[in-house]
């Protein structure tokens, strides 16, 4: 194969993808081998890739690749989330844009155009996998809301609600007024917001006077059922037992006493609203309070508002300050910085809101998923994250798992006409159930439940799902490749799918869903901002890997990455990459552009090399082990490069490079080729593409052999000593180099070298081709004409003879004498006063005579020298 003398991403990319994909080298099926299996985080199917892809599904395919040339069976799963609440709203927008409103379709014609949205934009995201080089079992594709994941969806459902976990009831929730649904707790994003602290005045029924209380969100007073004060509190004391009116409203509410209030915020008094606010639903489920739900679910007031009717909570509460102000019934309103619950999905203040929804008891299935985190039956990298895991699942809710949508799995529960409901995994299963309560029922009489699950409610039981083994729970898949190995992701996502996906495997295969969890973390621009598309500082993958290859950009990505921590991303990382795909490509074609001869002895100074490289190369390897053993991924990449980059392409390649337009010897050749082979090896997890192209180009191949199915080269025993010599020999060229930079000595004239001490002659075949020294020569006298420098306790010197001018040396070393000379005079003034010997410390005189010693020493040298010099 002929080598391009530039290496061109875009041609090597595509071609050995589509290699990959037509020798099936991706696909899995269970074997004898150990299986090693990821389950991919499905991104949203309407999704495209950022920078957060990028990071996640690099590493996933560096641990894919790797345990493939391990000898593993690797199986990646990919696949997709239908995201009921994002894709829904992109839905519902694009019939914005086409004048049809939602709520003049029916379920069926909405989903009809949900469906055209999945299967326009489905697969983008898939597709931009490929081009980064994602090796994932493609014949394995899912979708969350497919035949297979649905059906496992409605089993797990009705299972759970058999069992009692599951459970239909009013409870307070997070309302998301934008998506009009409930969320979950970790749906909801908590902001710091400068907001008014307002001070109502609520007259007290029959007497002159006012109980003044402090809110927030004084649009809620429609909703007001009774005030509370703290029964200890004596500020608020002389109103105990009596009633209030409500402002505006004009409705008389009872106070109530409570230790819950805080005696020290506000006013003492604190209006009760059950309705909306977890606390005071609890005060009222307590009290026997009535709720008043005053909102309607797009968050505007409903009848309860009286004249507010319609208009949009904000704007209501900048009307009522006004209103209430001019009724002489706002005391104050003062600046007030509190936190507010945003929705993840659609970034609007959510509502707290009594609402009917479906919940999955929790406190059981977080037990044991609990318990295999603690003991590191399943281990977190980094595992800090094992706290904040720890936290969430002691102190669990239950999980509010409907959602009021219609794009998703809608729940499998049937109203019957004379009340009630039947939960069945189908409808006709429904039939059956509700036939047991009324025979005379026929399909037409039952009524699904009209809300979807949580989207996460799919997602949960991804690694079991992926191979069917709800369904199936004895199939071939599920029983090789489960538990799956390592799960790759962010740790925002830790409640929402990990802890989730850990509880449904210990429920329903008794097992850890995998065994090791990898949090990346947040990819950030220079300012330290976490990059989205809001802010315009994300730049976009695909531009990225057309400009620097895919490998550049993994590289660049993966450099700066370790395991849980953020990741400052600048492009020069990526052009890093590109260089270091550059110096591989350049090394190859250096190597292969050589004219072998086989009638060549091997030299000395390319033995050495081979012996010396060859235990770098193990030490390398084993080291590059033991970090990925640690998930020290972005380690492992470093030492790769630094091997490639310092060792072999800055010494190795150095040392065995036969002269200009010379042979080089048949051993040397396929060792150094042999090299080369074992490099691309260790490299391709990291950078498959220019690895996979090298790789075939250092011989002859088959069709459908390929890199990604080779060994991954073995650490062997290493000789330590000659690591340690090699590393001398460095230092000492590094050393001659240094002369002759600092004389403008060319590189092409041959010097001598003499040592004073210890030496091993063993590498100076070494010596002599990385330094062009004609001669090595060990002696006991100094030279006066040699510039010399120390390795550890040894002095090399190298004469100057030719290469030096006398005169401008003899100058030089005169000045300096003038200098030395001087500064003896200086330290003699100190010790000849009495008064500073006699006073200072001893430390300070000693210090000062040993100036004397060295400087008087120093003097001597260099009298001596120029006496040499002027012979």
């Amino acid at each position: 194969m002929e080598i391009a003398s530039k290496y061109n991403p875009a041609e090597v990319e595509d071609k050995w993808y589509e290699y990959w994909m037509k020798n099936n080298l991706f696909h899995s099926e269970p074997d004898s081998r150990e299986p090693f299996t990821v389950v991919i985080p499905p991104p949203n199917v309407t999704g495209v890739l950022h920078m957060g892809h990028m990071l996640n599904n690099s590493i996933q395919d560096i641990l894919v690749r790797r345990a493939r040339m391990m000898g593993k069976n690797a199986c990646w799963v990919p696949g997709t989330d239908h995201a009921s609440i994002a894709t829904e709203a992109k839905v519902v927008g694009r019939l914005a844009s086409q004048g049809i409103n939602k709520r003049d379709l029916t379920r069926d014609e909405f989903l009809k155009h949900a469906w055209e949205w999945t299967d326009e934009h489905g697969g983008i995201i898939l597709e931009q996998l490929r081009k980064l080089g994602a090796s994932c079992d493609w014949d394995r594709t899912c979708f969350t809301l497919d035949e297979k994941r649905s059906e496992s969806v409605f089993k797990v459902f009705a299972d759970l609600y058999r069992k009692g976990l599951v459970y239909r009831g009013v409870r307070m929730v997070n309302w998301d007024p934008a998506a009009k649904t409930a969320l979950s707790d970790e749906e909801v994003i908590h902001k710091e917001e400068n907001s008014k602290l307002y001070y109502l005045k609520y007259e007290v029924e029959g007497e002159d006077g006012f109980a003044v209380v402090a809110t927030t969100r004084p649009e809620t007073i429609f909703g007001d059922v009774a005030v509370c004060i703290n029964p200890n509190d004596e500020k608020t004391a002389h109103l105990k037992g009596k009633k209030v009116i409500v402002p505006i409203v004009n409705r008389v509410v009872p106070i109530i006493e409570d230790d819950y209030v805080d005696m020290e915020f506000g006013t003492g008094f604190l209006k009760v609203t059950p309705a909306h606010d977890v606390n005071d639903y609890m005060l009222g489920e307590k009290h026997n309070l009535e709720a008043l739900d005053i909102f309607n679910d797009d968050g505007s007031l409903n009848a309860h508002g009286l004249q507010y009717e319609g208009l949009d909570r904000f704007d209501v509460r900048k009307k009522i300050e006004k209103d209430l102000e001019e009724a002489g019934l706002l005391e104050k309103a003062e600046a007030y910085t509190n936190k507010v619950g945003f929705s993840e999905r659609t970034n609007v203040p959510i509502e707290p809101k009594l609402s009917m929804q479906w919940f999955l008891k929790m406190e059981d299935l977080a037990k044991p998923a609990l318990d295999a985190v603690e003991d590191d039956t399943i281990k977190f990298y980094p595992a800090r994250y094992k706290n904040t895991y720890r936290y969430w699942m002691e102190n669990i809710k239950d999980w509010c798992i409907s959602r009021q949508l219609w794009w998703g799995h809608r729940i499998p529960a049937y109203y019957l006409p004379e009340g009630g409901y039947v939960v069945a995994e189908t409808p006709e299963l429904a039939l059956i159930e509700a036939q047991k309560k009324n025979p005379s029922l026929t399909m037409e009489d039952l009524r699904q439940d009209e809300d979807c699950l949580d989207t996460w409610f799919s997602s949960w039981l991804w690694p079991i799902s992926v191979f069917d083994g709800i369904n199936h729970p004895d199939n071939k898949d599920i029983e090789y490749y489960y538990p799956t190995s390592d799960l790759v992701t962010g740790p925002d996502i830790i409640f929402f799918w990990v802890a989730r996906m850990i509880m449904s495997g210990y429920e329903y295969r008794k097992k850890p869903c995998f065994q090791n969890v990898y949090f990346t973390g947040i990819v950030r621009d220079k300012q330290g901002r976490k990059m989205s598309k809001q802010l315009g500082n994300s730049p976009d993958p695909i531009e990225l890997m057309a400009k620097y290859g895919a490998d550049g950009v993994r590289m660049g990505l993966l450099l700066t990455a370790p395991a849980g921590n953020d990741i400052p991303f600048d492009e020069a990382l990526c052009e890093q990459g590109r260089n270091f795909n550059s110096k591989i490509w350049n090394a190859f074609r250096l190597v292969k552009g050589w004219e072998v001869d086989n009638s060549i002895e091997q030299p000395e100074a390319a033995t050495i090399a081979v012996k010396w490289f060859d235990d770098v190369l193990s030490k390398t390897i084993a080291e590059v082990d033991e970090l990925f053993a640690k998930y020290r991924l972005s380690e492992a990449l470093m030492l790769v490069y630094k091997l490639f980059w310092d060792e072999f392409s800055s010494w190795y390649l150095e040392v065995i490079k036969p002269a200009y337009q010379k042979p080089i010897d048949a051993k040397t050749y396929q060792q150094t080729l042999g090299f080369f082979d074992s490099l691309l090896r260790i490299l391709h997890p990291f950078m498959p593409f220019i690895t996979e192209e090298l790789w075939q180009a250092l011989s002859e191949r088959k069709d459908g052999e390929s890199i990604m199915i080779a060994s991954m080269p073995a650490a062997k025993i290493v000789d330590s000593d000659l690591l340690n010599s090699f590393e001398k020999v460095k230092e000492i060229v590094s050393g001659i180099r240094t002369i002759r930079l600092q004389k403008n000595i060319a590189n092409k004239d041959p010097l001598e070298l003499e040592i004073m001490g210890d030496h091993d002659d063993s590498l100076n075949s070494v010596i002599s081709k990385m330094g062009n020294i004609s001669e090595i020569r060990k002696t006991s006298d100094k030279n006066p004409l040699a510039i010399s420098f120390l390795v550890g306790t040894t002095e090399f010197a190298v004469p100057m003879g030719n290469n030096i001018d006398v005169e401008a040396e003899i100058a030089k070393l005169e000045a300096d004498l003038v200098y030395q000379q001087g500064f003896l005079n200086s330290v003699m003034k100190k010790l000849s006063n009495e008064k500073f010997v006699a006073n200072a410390k001893a430390d300070v005189v000693d210090a000062e005579r040993k100036k004397q010693a060295d400087a008087e020493s120093k003097i001597k040298t260099i009298e001596e020298t120029i006496q040499s010099l002027k012979k």
